[in-house]
Order: structure tokens, then C-alpha cells, then sequence
């Protein structure tokens, strides 16, 4: 470990408890001027919104008043999701209904980034909606460092820190997909980045003004679409991140996590060369292929995974206009 890498991991990773005082924390956000929107993406969510709303609202808005504004946005769910996160007091829109004119996507990325154009915060929060172990640490253990320290401009959640057992220390590590895919990639082309403890977390907090100015991947690729770019642009300064002890929530399918790495590596060899670290890629298939077996015959199943990517929001026209910039801005 490097002497820059042993600091910044020192400096700019936390844990939610050093933040535990959020009246201190409301002093400070609004002795900065700032303005907080929390997110949740959903789509079909309907059995764990409600309780992550109910108590993100009851705690974060009402009680000490750290979050300005709470808001779903939906993908299209055919359950109750969107009933039940307003009947609990949060913002609800349809993501096909924010910017129709540019058409609407389906993915987890395409609801981020619509984010940006339809709240208003200074600081945008995005927590997932599947998490039966919800907690306001949550929310202020990715803001806080926003708040504290203004030259952090995106913080990352990560999750069980390691554990001491008798036979030595165990550490707790990143999903399947962090340890196999991405782990690996930022090893060999980004090793600062290997800092970032879980880089594929749902949950992490950033400033709108950088989340303006970078393209969104509508499916797989967005979490590390972000750390790239941004990587590319600010460098490992403007990082950190928080142990938020536990996430509880339901695991996919080793399947459905190989489309998702099938993604998300297109997002990273576009990078590659979007950053010039390559020179060229040859064209890369969006069919991702699997086997099944039944009665001792093999079936492949394809799926075609295109990581479509939408255009910085400062280069959209319509928010432009609503947040009365120009493109010189």
C-alpha cells in the first residue's frame, strides 16, 4: 500500500456512527446552504417501500430535517409499489413521465438520471429500494461527508465490516460480481480504485454538479460508469465512503448476475477507450449466452444486454431551461 493510498483510505473512509449527532449534522447543512434529495429507484418494490419510506421520511424529514425533499421514481412496477410509497409520504413519478420527449428507457440507470432533472437538491442520495433492514444511517452516512468536507464530491456505502474469528481475520469483502469481475478489471487498469471497498453498492450520495456532467448507462453499467468517470475527472480525492455495518436484502440469481457482469463489462471497455487507456475495440455482441439443462439436454438461452447510455444532464436542453443554466455554465 502506497503512502497516498494508506492516507486517503484514512481520511475519507468513514463509519455512519462518526456522524451519529444529526442535529450538529442539520447546524452545519444549513450554516452551508445546502439542500438534500433523497431517491429511490423501484421498480416492483411494493413489500419493502413502504417500511424504508416510513421511517427515511419520519426520521430524516420530519424529526431532524436533514433530507429537503423524498422522492420514487418508478420504472413502470405492475405491483402496488407506487401506492404504497405515497400513501407513506413520498414523492412518486413515473420515470416515462420526466422528460417524455426524449423517450422513456427501462432500467435502474434511466431513473437516476431522471433524478437529476426532476429534484432540486444540492446533493442528490440514491438508497435502493429492497432493503428489509433499513436505517436512517443510510442517508446521513453518505451525505455527511458531503456536508463536512466540500472537496468530496461522491461517497459510496459499503457494507459488514471484518470480522475477527479464532482463526485469523475474515474479510468481508464485495458481492459475487465485485469480487469475480470488477475487483479483478480496476486491478489491472485502475488500482486506486480498488480502494473503493464495494463499488457496485446501490446506495451512495454526490453533488449535483458533477452528477450533471457525466453520461448515465441506463441498465448494469451505471454504479461503475460513475467511479470511472469521475475517477477520470477528480481522481481518487474526491471519494469516500462509509461502513454502514449491514445490508440485509434478497441475493439474485447466479444467472441474472451473469447478465449483469455481461453489462457492466461493456461499460468498462467502453471507458477503457473513452479514457484512452486502448486505442480501438473491435465490435462487441450484445447477446449474452447461457446454458440450461433438462433431462439431460442443454438448451441455450440468449439475452440481448445493451448498455445504452443517456447524454449528461447538462447537455439536455429542457434542464437547461429549468434550472435556468446555459451550456456554458
Amino acid at each position: 500500500m502506497t503512502d497516498d493510498t494508506k492516507s486517503w483510505l484514512e481520511q475519507n473512509t468513514f463509519h455512519h456512527s462518526d456522524f451519529w449527532d444529526l442535529r450538529k449534522l442539520v447546524e452545519e447543512k444549513e450554516r452551508k446552504g445546502l439542500t438534500i434529495s433523497l431517491c429511490i429507484p423501484t421498480l416492483n418494490e411494493e413489500k419493502t417501500i413502504g417500511k424504508e419510506v416510513l421511517i427515511l421520511r419520519s426520521e430524516l424529514m420530519e424529526r431532524y430535517g436533514l433530507v429537503d425533499e423524498f422522492a420514487v421514481i418508478d420504472s413502470g412496477s405492475d405491483d402496488r409499489t407506487r401506492e404504497v410509497a405515497s400513501a407513506y409520504g413520498a414523492d412518486v413519478y413515473l420515470a416515462a413521465d420526466i422528460l417524455p420527449d426524449m423517450g422513456n428507457k427501462r432500467g435502474k440507470g434511466e431513473n437516476l438520471w431522471k433524478a437529476i432533472y426532476q429534484l432540486k437538491g444540492d446533493v442528490i442520495c440514491y438508497v435502493d429500494a429492497d432493503i428489509s433492514n433499513i436505517h436512517p444511517r443510510f442517508v446521513y452516512g453518505l451525505v455527511a461527508p458531503l456536508i463536512r468536507c466540500d472537496e468530496v464530491k461522491y461517497v459510496k456505502a459499503f457494507y459488514d465490516r471484518p470480522l475477527n474469528y479464532s482463526s485469523g481475520l475474515r474479510p468481508s469483502g464485495g458481492g459475487r460480481v465485485t469480487e469475480i469481475l470488477i475487483r479483478p478489471l480496476f486491478s489491472l487498469f485502475y488500482p486506486e480504485l480498488t480502494n473503493v471497498i464495494q463499488p457496485l453498492s446501490g446506495e451512495y450520495a454526490a453533488r449535483r454538479e458533477v452528477l450533471e456532467r457525466i453520461p448515465f448507462p441506463i441498465g448494469y453499467g451505471v454504479e461503475t460508469a460513475h467511479l470511472l468517470d469521475l475517477y477520470q475527472e477528480y481522481g481518487i480525492e474526491a471519494f469516500a465512503q462509509t461502513d454502514l455495518d449491514r445490508r440485509v436484502h434478497r441475493n439474485q440469481t447466479t444467472n441474472a448476475l451473469g447478465k449483469m457482469s455481461f453489462g457492466i463489462l461493456q461499460t468498462f471497455l467502453n471507458r477503457l477507450r473513452s479514457h484512452g487507456r486502448i486505442d480501438q475495440l473491435p465490435d462487441m455482441e450484445t447477446i449474452y449466452r447461457q446454458f440450461e439443462v433438462e433431462e439431460g439436454h442443454y438448451r441455450q438461452l440468449t439475452h440481448k444486454v445493451v448498455e445504452e447510455e443517456r447524454p449528461p444532464m447538462i447537455e439536455v436542453e429542457a434542464y437547461l431551461a429549468r434550472r435556468k443554466l446555459s451550456k456554458q455554465s
